[in-house]
């Protein structure tokens, strides 16, 4: 490891709805890792996405459990964004939880780490010297960076097991890019999602927004009663839905209240609209 490496300060933001939780695991962390420099504090999964995209942190001590957006799902918006900017890595992940049974998976795939509430000085001081090493491995090339997939797989099945079947918590809100501004847009007012190979449209009645995240994932946080899958490119609002036409070429196509644009059904769709 070269000098400049061997001087680096790593940062970290920590996510907790709890103030107390907060300083009490800022407290903990300046007594086990004093070098460590928390760069910013989040009140929720939201604020904790929007930290990370803005500081860039080498590590996010994510609460599991909090309003909005919980931390998982922060975690598998915080896993896309290390191709947004060449030279950063997507940040290690540790989970603040006070259900062992999420944190004993996240520790065994190798991913994540955890530290259980309240944070305990000696079982951070353990989860500190993973990390340390993790971190000093990502900048030492001694071994490669865990790859997005792995962890992506963890997330969802730390997902799937945080909202069980017949109480999933679907996605609520949809942080996205319009102009040179962030907005969250509330996920009842998105009219459709259409994705090409790099970004996904957001469009609501007044407003044209795009995220990094393909349609396979949005499939998987979207209630799947509100929003219809037409296309492997295209999720549509059934509210949102006027009609179904057919164009000069036999072809589906989906009218949207408000607008103009139709938008195709894909041939393997067609069985939503039987009949029409």
């Amino acid at each position: 490891m070269n000098e400049a490496n061997q001087i680096r300060k790593f940062r970290a933001v920590l996510a907790d709805d709890e103030r107390l939780m907060r300083e009490q695991l800022r407290g903990r962390l300046i007594e086990v890792w004093p070098d460590l420099d928390i760069i910013a504090e989040a009140r929720n999964g939201l604020e904790a996405v929007e930290l990370v995209r803005e500081h860039h942190p080498d590590l996010v001590f994510l609460d599991i459990r909090m309003p909005g957006l919980n931390g998982v799902e922060a975690a598998r918006q915080i896993a896309q964004m290390g191709d947004e900017d060449d030279g950063w890595l997507v940040p290690e992940i540790v989970f603040i939880t006070a259900y062992d049974q999420y944190a004993v998976e996240a520790f065994e795939q190798g991913v994540a780490d955890y530290v259980l509430k309240p944070a305990e000085r000696e079982r951070l001081a353990v989860t500190v010297e993973r990390i340390k090493k993790r971190l000093a491995q990502r900048f030492s090339d001694e071994l490669p960076a865990v790859a997005g997939a792995p962890l992506q797989q963890l997330l969802h099945q730390l997902s799937a097991r945080l909202n069980p079947a017949g109480a999933a918590k679907h996605l609520q809100w949809i942080q996205a890019s319009v102009g040179q501004t962030i907005q969250m847009i509330p996920v009842e007012e998105v009219l459709f999602f259409i994705s090409d190979e790099k970004y996904t449209r957001v469009q609501t009645a007044s407003v044209e927004a795009l995220i990094r995240k393909p349609i396979k994932e949005l499939v998987d946080e979207l209630d799947p009663a509100l929003f219809w899958q037409i296309h492997r490119s295209t999720l549509v609002n059934a509210h949102a839905i006027e009609g179904i036409t057919r164009d000069f070429r036999g072809r589906q196509m989906v009218g949207v209240k408000g607008l103009s644009e139709k938008l195709e059904v894909s041939r393997s769709y067609t069985h939503l609209f039987k009949g029409m």
